[in-house]
């Protein structure tokens, strides 16, 4: 084959540093979102879903051959991180968590995972963050220790 083509989807989860909820503000936190699309897309790996809540984003995309997966997360949270402090001084304190959790989705799955991002403010009606973040380890069979998990 002459080329390199890939189709790679992940659904990436960050929070904010100790879950504080610097995301509270629904306009705000859709520009957030906005800018971490057009960032992602920037570095090729094209965004079909960004959403979360306040104190945390989901993003699934399709991934870039050509990056790592912890060059593409570093660069998120690095560029959106300079954007955030500069929207004004409540948000001189603001800091992403060091981690993050990323997984694979299938074609066939990445219409339920954006609606699963898009379902994230009732979602986190019934659920809190680290409740769901264990159940996506769970789900992808990814083991963890508690104490290196949150941040």
């Amino acid at each position: 084959m002459p080329q390199s083509l890939a189709a790679i989807y992940l659904h990436l989860v960050f929070s904010t540093k100790d879950r504080a909820p610097f995301l509270r503000d629904t306009a705000f936190r859709q520009r957030l979102h906005e800018y971490l699309g057009g960032v992602s897309k920037t570095l090729e790996c094209a965004p079909l879903r960004v959403g979360g809540v306040e104190d945390h984003v989901h993003l699934l995309a399709r991934f870039a051959r050509t990056h790592t997966i912890a060059d593409w997360v570093k660069e998120l949270k690095r560029v959106s991180s300079i954007w955030v402090h500069e929207r004004g001084e409540e948000y001189r304190e603001f800091h992403w968590q060091h981690g993050y959790g990323v997984f694979s989705v299938s074609h066939s799955n990445r219409d339920r995972v954006m609606e699963y991002i898009d379902g994230q403010e009732l979602h986190h009606r019934r659920m809190t963050y680290q409740d769901e973040v264990r159940g996506l380890f769970r789900k992808h069979d990814v083991e963890f220790d508690e104490r290196y998990v949150w941040d």
